[in-house]
This record gives structure tokens, sequence and C-alpha cells, in this order.
């Protein structure tokens, strides 16, 4: 266990201290441990304000960081902070992703390929068969589906998901020890067993309206893009939204009937510029997950090598053509043709044009490239 995790869940149970104290705290003190512990003075010269010492000192009366830990593991729940390689990786590169997240279920490599699929609590039959036929076909391509696991159209993305034998992330504005809306007990259990229930909230924490809006910044964190299928021009699902292009997503939308208040937030994402959803194809071909299958296998058959290193060293998001990367790289063309197509599968590049090739957003995470 990270020695840091004891004091990691305690911060989280301290109002005021997020993403960026957490951060000042790390910085100034070296451990949170001493952080916790640490005296007004110091606490001053880390960057708290009076107010957020005061609800410190009133939680230490409280706390006992060690005991936390023990809450976690009664519930059968994990958590993963920043320093741990468990951590997801998309929701690491994010601005101020949360300091710790809390598990129940399993977090998988595979989820580094995921999708969300949110709208609103009051879908139309229209909006349900569209969220059914989305994520039961992005399963089926070995695509995790991410939602928040409310009523309607979040549902039965989670649902679909499961019915087609993938996996699926639901984000929860409460503990993951807590099933919200109740009449989700058991959807919240087949998630688990087949994916995972995820927070940034501490064990034990209740369902408020006032968590759910940043509770969807973790929704597209989590996600290489997100789909909204049914929204209201006041939805919850249009905050994802707004997180998702913050954060470099892509916003993919449903189109629908005009006269219908739930198709108002998504015709008004298009309008300004989101991706149209006509069929599964407009997901996977934009966000290049078209053989994420594929992809796996070669990479668990083929290792990171110099010749890959050079010619991403060499890629941008603009097209570069073949013909540059052979004479840079003074290798036979079929060679570099030949290492392309592999990278390709494993989604470290893109072909732009027949003979151009571009990075691909995988390249950045992986190999912190830009």
């Amino acid at each position: 266990m990270n020695a840091e995790l004891p004091y990691y869940l305690a911060f989280a149970r301290v109002k005021g201290i997020g993403a960026v104290r957490v951060r000042k705290l790390k910085a100034h003190f070296g451990s949170l441990q001493l952080a916790w512990s640490a005296g007004e003075f110091d606490l001053t010269a880390a960057g708290l304000d009076a107010r957020t010492i005061g609800a410190l000192a009133q939680a230490r009366r409280s706390i006992v960081p060690e005991q936390e830990v023990e809450r976690l593991a009664n519930v059968g729940a994990t958590a993963f902070t920043w320093e741990d390689a468990g951590y997801p990786k998309l929701l690491r590169e994010v601005a101020d992703p949360p300091p710790v997240l809390f598990v129940k279920g399993a977090l998988a490599e595979a989820d580094a390929w995921a999708v969300s699929i949110v709208g609103t609590r009051r879908a139309t039959v229209y909006g349900r068969e569209v969220a059914e036929m989305l994520a039961g076909e992005l399963a089926r391509n070995n695509i995790t589906i991410v939602s928040g696991m409310a009523r309607g159209i979040d549902a039965v993305a989670h649902q679909a998901a499961l019915k087609a034998g993938g996996r699926t992330l639901a984000v929860l504005g409460c503990g993951v020890d807590v099933v919200y809306p109740p009449e989700h007990r058991k959807l919240a259990q087949q998630i688990a067993e087949n994916g995972a229930l995820v927070s940034d909230y501490p064990i034990g924490t209740p369902p408020d309206a006032a968590n759910f809006p940043p509770r969807n910044r973790i929704i597209s964190g989590l996600s290489l893009g997100v789909v909204v299928v049914e929204a209201d021009e006041h939805s919850g699902a249009l905050i994802t939204a707004e997180f998702a292009a913050e954060q470099g997503r892509d916003v993919f939308a449903v189109p629908g009937n005009i006269f219908n208040r739930t198709s108002r937030g998504t015709n008004r994402l298009i309008q300004q510029g989101a991706h149209i959803v006509l069929d599964v194809q407009s997901v996977l071909e934009e966000l290049n997950l078209n053989m994420v299958a594929d992809r796996v296998e070669v990479e668990a058959a083929v290792p990171e090598n110099d010749t890959e290193r050079e010619i991403l060293a060499r890629l941008s998001h603009e097209p570069t053509q073949v013909d540059e990367l052979v004479r840079a790289l003074a290798m036979p063309a079929a060679d570099v043709t030949a290492t392309l197509a592999l990278m390709e599968l494993k989604g470290l590049v893109r072909q732009a044009t027949g003979t151009s090739y571009v990075l691909a957003r995988e390249a950045r995470v992986a190999y912190r490239v830009d």
C-alpha cells in the first residue's frame, strides 16, 4: 500500500481541500503525512487560507487516516492516488484531476479506450433506442462505456454495454458504497462485476445535488470522447460536454426532433460544432477506434522499438509525408511503411492521406509527446 494513501483519504474528507490545494501541500511539505500534522503557521506558508486551515483543524479531531483505509476495505472498495500506476491514464492527463479516486470493482488497461454516453433522465423512446444501439455496438468493438448511472440515457447505456458483454464504468455523485438512484442497486452490482463504480467522493458520502455537476468532469476525463444522446438546453449532460471540450476531448451529439425539448441541447451542440452522430461508425472513425481489438493484440506481441520512437519524434498533428520519413530515417521505404502500419494498429499514428501520417491521441499519453 502507498504510505501516503491514508492521508490522501483523510484530506478527501476535508471541506475546501481539492486538487489545487493538495498539490500545494504536497509541494510545500514533501508528503501529505507531514501536511496532516502541520501547524497553522506552516499551513499558511503552504498557501492555505484561514477558513481552510480551520476546516482542517476541525477534521483532525474526528478523522484518523489509518481508519479511512479500514473503512475502504470494509465496503469492498479500493482507491488510487495520483502516485499510483493504476490511476487511469486518460484522467491523469486532464487539468487538476482528482487527487484520489475511489473504486468499487476493477479498472483495467482496456479502459484506456473508453467513450462516454450521457443524456437526459427523461429519455424518449427514440433516445433510449439510440443509446442502446450506440453503447451496445461500441461495447462489441471493445470500447468501455462510461456514464453516470442516472435514470434515463445513462442507465440504458450501462445496461446495453453489459448486455453486449462489454465493460462499463459508472461515475457517481456520492460514495461508491452508496447506490443512487436506489432502484439501480442491481445495476450497480452488475457494473462493479463488469467494470467499476468510480467517485472522487469519500466512502459514505450521500447523494447531493451539488455533487453531480463536478463529477461530470470525471466522466469526460475518463473518456476519449463524449456522446450526448438527448439533452434539454439546461441538462447536466451539456455540462459533461463542456468539460469534454475544455479537456480536449471530442464531443458528439445525436440529432433529434426540433420540436422535442430533449433534442434542443444536442441540436445546439451540433450547431456549435459537435460531431454529428448518425451511426456508431461516426464515433469509431472520428476517434480512430476501429481496430481496438487488433491494437491490444499487437501491443502484446510487438514491443516499442527505436524505429517507432524515431518516427514518433518526427510526427505531429500536421500530416508528414512517408517520403520525408524515409529520407530522415535513412531507411528503406518498405521498412518505414511496415512500421507505420503496425503503429496505426497500436493507435500511435493515423493515416491522414494515402501518403502521409499524423500523430494519434494515444501517442501523446503513452509516450508523453508534446
